[in-house]
């Protein structure tokens, strides 16, 4: 007996479920004849290649470094103790630069002055005018550029980590807040204002006011909240003994900050070497003296300063820096 138009059109609607068997076959279609073969191969290569990764150690792409089983330290030991170490110099002067016969005028301190070639190891545009490089002591060729010298403790200025205080956590201070925000960051997110305006834009801030008036609590906040660079000074880290030793720190200090894209110096409780110009004619402040000169020279010297913020925070108002900066007085939050 032949089933009814109605029947079929129930099935149609009310599909019976896919068993395991269904979906077998349905997985077989388009699948060559050995396609099951080829997979459980190729899994099985992949397990054989990882073992042998395991055993023999695989490359480290950050370093470089060959995997272990190929390593021979004997050998490399063996060869770092028959290099010559090198001799630290200075280029003074390049003679024909970007020719084929370029020649490099070095100084090598306490010795004399060479004429020299590049090492095998270096590339021309490597090496520029007044740089620090490595020389080796037998033709003293150039085998390698070092970086400019700083004090390790110049270095060790810079702050890593961002503070944790911002504006909201500064109290009583919103006109300081507007101020120190024009004069910092809107240079360093807005240049382009300034040259539409053809003005250059504020050297720093000084900020003055009795202890406990949010002075250093601001440039925690600026240094929170920009994304340059930013170095702290305390003013008495820059009292030295010897003559000369605080200048110099000062001059490697903005150096440093030079070659950052975009830095902040903030130099905390300057007065300890800041004051008015006077000659007690015994010499006791002088080299103090040299030291707030060097900080004024950097700042309105010959040289470029750059793309630097200077930040300052004292109790005392000076005089000296009222035309370098925009003077911020903190005054105390009263209850």
């Amino acid at each position: 007996m032949a089933p009814e138009p109605e029947d079929d059109i129930m099935n149609e609607k009310n599909p019976r479920p896919l068993d395991e068997d269904d979906i077998a076959l349905l997985k077989t279609y388009g699948l060559g004849p050995y396609s099951t073969s080829i997979k459980k191969v190729e899994k099985e290569i992949k397990e054989m290649a990882k073992k042998i990764n395991d055993l023999c150690g695989i490359k480290e792409s950050d370093t470089g470094l060959a995997p272990p089983s190929q390593w021979d330290l004997v050998s490399d030991k063996q060869m770092m103790q028959e290099e010559q170490p090198l001799q630290v110099a200075r280029c003074t002067k390049i003679i024909s630069p970007n020719t084929d016969d370029a020649k490099y005028v070095i100084n090598v301190k306490q010795i004399a002055k060479f004429v020299v070639g590049l090492g095998d190891k270096v590339s021309p545009t490597d090496i520029e005018e007044g740089m620090r490089v490595g020389v080796d002591r037998n033709k003293y060729q150039i085998q390698i550029p070092l970086p400019p010298k700083i004090d390790p403790s110049v270095t060790m200025m810079t702050v890593e980590e961002k503070p944790d205080v911002t504006y909201n956590d500064v109290g009583g201070c919103k006109e300081q807040i507007e101020k120190m925000r024009e004069v910092v960051e809107l240079p360093m997110l807005h240049p382009e204002k300034f040259v539409k305006l053809g003005i250059d834009p504020p050297k720093g801030v000084l900020c003055y006011g009795p202890p406990g008036t949010g002075k250093t609590l601001l440039a925690r906040a600026v240094a929170n909240r920009t994304d340059a660079c930013f170095i702290r000074v305390i003013g008495s880290e820059l009292v030295q003994k010897y003559v000369g030793e605080g200048a110099r720190m000062v001059r490697e200090l903005f150096q440093m900050a030079r070659s950052k894209k975009a830095c902040i110096v903030f130099f905390d409780e300057v007065d300890a070497i800041g004051g008015a110009r006077f000659d007690d004619g015994v010499g006791g402040d002088n080299e103090v003296q040299r030291t707030m000169l060097e900080i004024v020279n950097q700042l309105d010297g010959f040289d470029a300063r750059g793309n630097i913020k200077v930040l300052m925070a004292t109790n005392r108002y000076f005089v000296l820096f009222h035309s370098c900066f925009v003077v911020i007085h903190c005054l105390p939050c009263i209850q």
